[in-house]
């Protein structure tokens, strides 16, 4: 059974709303997966629906997206109100109404002085204009825009754990809004992010951001009763189809949700986590990498040893820094370490991927650091790099370390991913062979490390290499959609061997034989993986990238093996238990999918 990409995706993400079913998550939890769905929700009409919107919109596949979205959308209104229910009398959502005057005293206030002067008044001739995401409200003569750093949900003052909902007051009060007095009815739209241009160097994404607003609306989502001429007016304003027009409850963004998971009962949230320290490395990296090989399972294992590695390029010995940066948000101290070692005298080397999508403003002001703390910010080349790769270089020779993740403090404590460290020599060859090829503008000719399509091709040939009754293969990735890869685990199923796929997100062929499932939960799932049984003799391989044509054809990935038998145990250690979970997990069947929650293998605890 063949899936497009983007309905194998939506299917992930309503995998992400059931987790607000969870029985065995405290309630605060389960109230943060609805703004981690809308948020998703948001960026899937935003830039994943861009190619069947852009070469097949309101075909057969196009409308089915649209009907799987908003059947999510209402099942998420539905488990709103649940939680709530769930959550009084210690939280909740007050309706204007059921506020008293001593409320009123402070928010008439708060709407005139803070409110009201931010927001816009917009005629309805300029529909065609309205921003992304933005909450809007229709009157028969204005659209008013609020700004969009205005918290959605306020506290009532003096009322523990009470909130009111910001779109609830304003409409209470469009006298303040409006010339005159008029009802008021909430919409947002959603429009395509991704530009159009061919970003060559860091002026033209600049100019290519300040543009990115101007994408073509893909839906319309508006409050239940919304007047219909005047819902029919914002659609043919804004070029949209019928389907493309949800009629949702209030509120129509879950994201705000958010407020009340800070505001809740430490109680009602998970344990924090307290991961494993590797402190021999963290006093000594380099000395330890000397030894042996250090291999870690992220968040279980402290994603602090990964900055540590940075800071160790501030040593005498270290000469020469390189490192990938692809999403590394706000506050990075890796990033930090590379600016101080520049600023002493260091030679450093970055390459800052500036097209990581929603993600560039932020790398845009990190380029804007690194290139006045005197770091060599190496061009943006045709291919996107992805690659997470970090290599320090000595006259004795250097010490790498190479990841399945980001390089972000935020995602090294929520994301499962692998770190190897390695001072072999051979691997920290093939790491400087490839950034010394992306600096030069040439492909990387790597002897041990696997690059661009050279990745697909030892998948292939490892996959076809157990295409017998004794073969296995364990894949672990995000997104698993490339045709040959696809192709080749079939031949291999089909000949008796045992195929395993741990896929999150995007799956686009079910097949019998395959054992298919992804795993959600309190951890995002992000670690890619390739594990070969040999005859015996697993061949364990890491990845940055995912099993997709635009990562081996468009972008610098590495694949990497795993050449200490420790760190092969480990990481296989890891893949059997998550083919074992049931707590997690969902079966990827043919004829659907099966939740397995409830069980006693929990692959999401941390390892034993």
């Amino acid at each position: 059974m063949r899936l497009l990409p983007e309905a194998s995706w939506l299917q992930f993400n309503r995998r992400v709303l059931r987790q607000s079913e969870r029985p065995d998550f405290p309630l605060l939890e389960r109230l943060r997966f609805l703004a981690i769905w809308n948020r998703n929700l948001d960026e899937f009409f935003a830039a994943r629906i861009a190619k069947i919107f852009l070469k097949g919109r309101g075909d057969a596949a196009h409308r089915a997206l649209l009907e799987e979205a908003q059947a999510q959308c209402l099942y998420a209104a539905e488990r709103y109100h649940a939680l709530l229910q769930e959550a009084a009398p210690v939280l909740q959502v007050l309706s204007a109404e059921a506020l008293d005057e001593l409320d009123w005293m402070y928010f008439r206030v708060f709407l005139a002085e803070v409110v009201a002067p931010r927001t816009d008044l917009i005629p309805w001739e300029a529909v065609g204009d309205l921003s992304h995401g933005a909450l809007y409200f229709a009157s028969p003569k204005h659209l008013v825009r609020l700004p969009q750093d205005l918290p959605r949900l306020l506290p009532v003052p003096g009322r523990e754990g009470t909130f009111v909902r910001l779109g609830a007051l304003v409409r209470a009060r469009s006298d303040l809004f409006l010339p005159e007095e008029a009802p008021l009815y909430e919409f947002r739209v959603l429009r395509l992010l991704e530009s159009e241009r061919a970003r060559a160097d860091w002026d033209e994404l600049a100019q290519a951001l300040e543009g990115r607003q101007e994408g073509v609306p893909t839906l319309l989502v508006a409050e239940e009763g919304f007047p219909e001429a005047w819902l029919e007016g914002l659609r043919r304003g804004l070029d949209l189809l019928p389907e493309e027009v949800f009629r949702l409850p209030p509120p129509l963004n879950l994201t705000l949700v958010e407020a009340l998971v800070e505001a809740g009962p430490s109680g009602w949230r998970f344990p924090p986590l307290k991961p494993v320290r590797p402190e021999g490395f963290l006093k000594n990296p380099l000395g330890r990498l000397r030894e042996e090989d250090l291999l870690l399972y992220h968040p279980f294992e402290d994603y602090g040893a990964v900055e540590r590695f940075a800071e160790a390029a501030l040593r005498p010995e270290v000469e020469e820094v390189y490192a990938t940066l692809y999403r590394i948000g706000e506050e990075n101290p890796l990033a930090e370490a590379l600016l101080e070692a520049a600023r002493r005298g260091k030679r450093v080397h970055v390459l800052l991927e500036g097209r990581a999508r929603f993600d560039e403003l932020q790398n845009l002001r990190w380029y804007l650091r690194f290139l006045r703390a005197g770091v060599e910010v190496l061009p943006l080349s045709e291919r996107k790099v992805h690659a997470k790769a970090l290599l320090l270089l000595t006259r004795e020779g250097g010490f790498a370390h190479l990841g399945t993740g980001n390089y972000n403090p935020q995602n090294g404590r929520l994301y499962t991913d692998f770190s190897l460290f390695t001072a072999r020599e051979e691997v920290v060859r093939d790491v400087h062979a490839f950034f010394r090829a992306v600096r030069q503008g040439s492909f990387p000719d790597l002897a041990l490390l696997r690059t661009g399509e050279a990745i697909r091709a030892l998948l292939v040939e490892s996959i076809l290499a157990e295409a017998h009754p004794k073969g296995r293969v364990i894949l672990k990735f995000n997104h698993l959609t490339d045709p040959e890869v696809l192709s080749a685990l079939v031949e291999a199923a089909e000949a008796g061997a045992r195929v395993d796929l741990l896929v999150r997100s995007t799956l686009t062929l079910l097949h019998p034989r395959f054992q298919a499932k992804s795993l959600v939960g309190r951890y995002l799932e992000h670690a890619r993986v390739a594990a070969f049984r040999a005859g015996g003799a697993w061949k364990v391989y890491l990845t940055s990238a995912d099993a997709m044509p635009r990562n081996f054809q468009n972008r610098f990935e590495l694949l990497f093996p795993v050449l200490s038998k420790e760190a092969r145990r480990k990481v296989l250690k890891v893949l059997k238990r998550q083919v074992r979970d049931d707590r997690n997990s969902f079966l990827l069947l043919p004829e659907g999918e099966k939740v397995l929650w409830g069980g006693r293998h929990d692959a999401q605890r941390p390892p034993g």
